[in-house]
């Protein structure tokens, strides 16, 4: 007959010592790998889980890389080289409407795109640790552990929870529902194009350079990255673009998100299902504003796809004793610092480090907030300051005073995507 042994505090204890704490991530985009692989670095258990059925790697957006995103690349383990990570480009470029060169400057970067920088991290986690498929739906934090509660009935205990589920993240609402994304006031249109059905007098003007167009009221911006198929070779790349344009909430906004079924969508819509005459109407403005470089990327881009401007803010990190959130499920800022992605990187990095001193989960989660909640705030304020001149509405002359200083050639190529005039 089998016996069952009650083992006392000090046993329980002992054994909860001897095991690897053991992390859950929510959320197995960008910002959940590098959470991941640091943390395994530094001997936690981790399990991933994605609600998204399938792999993620077919996004298309561009990025823009800093040093401190190659520094948190190398923290992971990955043997990874700038030249591996994405293009370079020499420096920028503003083109007039008749296509002329208005504004030059120098200044090296390296560019790549979601999915290239997605696969590389995907591939450095063994596939045991993350989980497609699997919705959150409740997490209840104990004085111990934290439990998280998926849509198919599955329960998962461990010492850490970390959010890093996105704009719309389930972490984030079921401990700060307040807190949500807010509309900018203009959309951007974003493409992919390849680099080789472009024209080669297009190809010498833009693919060397981070472009830029600036019709009144709008930017328009691009630069290449890696091809479909990982190539980052000349010829095989693909051309990145980003145009920016006001569209007020209460009008134009709501005929861009109305969908070929007549579905009224709120704040994005699915590719495929934009109207063709919101597409047509969008390459005809192409031709009549932009330079003529850019109205060919955008007229020979096969699929463009919207995505409204949004800021988020969270007013904390540590959601509870053992539940944090990182990247864009705790602060969102509008792609003009080109943030998104190094700041995410950055949380993740300064988790683990805060972590790995061997206190306690819930004062290492407190000194992680300490650091990173200033500055989230700061690069969503240093955005707003940015791309304040394409808002459908200036509400007051500070605002417009403020708007005019970031919307000249030289502002827009010197403070675009550089980390610089961000203080926490």
């Amino acid at each position: 007959m089998p016996t069952h042994t009650n083992a006392g505090p000090q046993a329980r204890t002992a054994a909860a010592l001897a095991r690897p704490k053991r992390a859950v991530i929510i959320g197995g985009s960008i910002c959940g790998l590098f959470t991941a692989l640091l943390l395994r670095r530094a001997g936690w258990d981790v399990a991933v889980f994605e609600r998204i059925g399938s792999e993620l790697a077919g996004r298309g957006a561009g990025i823009v890389t800093h040093p401190e995103l190659f520094d948190v690349i190398g923290k992971t383990g990955l043997d990874v080289t700038e030249a591996r990570v994405g293009v370079g480009v020499s420096g920028r470029r503003v083109f007039g409407p008749d296509g002329r060169i208005t504004g030059q400057l120098d200044l090296p970067q390296v560019l790549t795109s979601w999915g290239h920088l997605y696969r590389l991290l995907r591939s450095a986690l063994p596939d045991d640790s993350y989980h497609h498929g699997r919705n959150l739906v409740r997490v209840e934090d104990s004085a111990e552990r934290v439990r998280a509660y998926f849509a198919d009935g599955a329960v998962e205990e461990a010492d850490l929870l970390v959010g890093t589920d996105g704009l719309f993240s389930t972490v984030r609402a079921a401990f700060v529902p307040e807190a949500k994304p807010s509309y900018a006031g203009y959309v951007a249109w974003r493409g992919l194009v390849d680099e080789s059905a472009l024209s080669p007098e297009t190809r010498a003007a833009l693919c060397g350079h981070f472009s830029f167009s600036l019709p009144p009221g709008e930017q328009m911006l691009g630069y290449p990255v890696a091809g479909a198929d990982e190539q980052l070779d000349e010829g095989h790349r693909r051309y990145n673009f980003v145009w920016y344009r006001p569209a007020a909430s209460d009008g134009q906004l709501a005929e861009l998100l109305t969908d070929v079924d007549g579905t009224r969508h709120p704040l994005s819509i699915p590719p495929h299902l934009i109207r063709p005459e919101v597409v047509a109407g969008m390459r005809a403005d192409a031709h009549r504003l932009l330079a003529p470089q850019f109205a060919e990327v955008v007229e020979r881009t096969q699929q463009p796809f919207l995505q409204a401007i949004q800021d988020l803010e969270s007013p904390r990190l540590r959601l509870s004793p053992h539940v944090v959130i990182l990247g864009d499920a705790a602060f969102v800022a509008r792609p003009h610092v080109g943030m998104g992605v190094t700041k995410a990187a950055a949380d993740a990095a300064a988790l683990a480090d805060a972590l790995a001193d061997g206190t306690d989960v819930e004062a290492a989660l407190a000194a992680f907030e300490a650091k990173r909640l200033a500055f989230g705030r700061a690069v969503v304020q240093r955005a707003r300051h940015l791309g304040a001149y394409m808002q459908a509405q200036i509400l007051d002359e500070e605002q417009r005073a403020r708007a005019e200083r970031h919307r000249h050639p030289e502002a827009v190529m010197s403070e675009t995507a550089v980390a610089t005039g961000i203080a926490a």
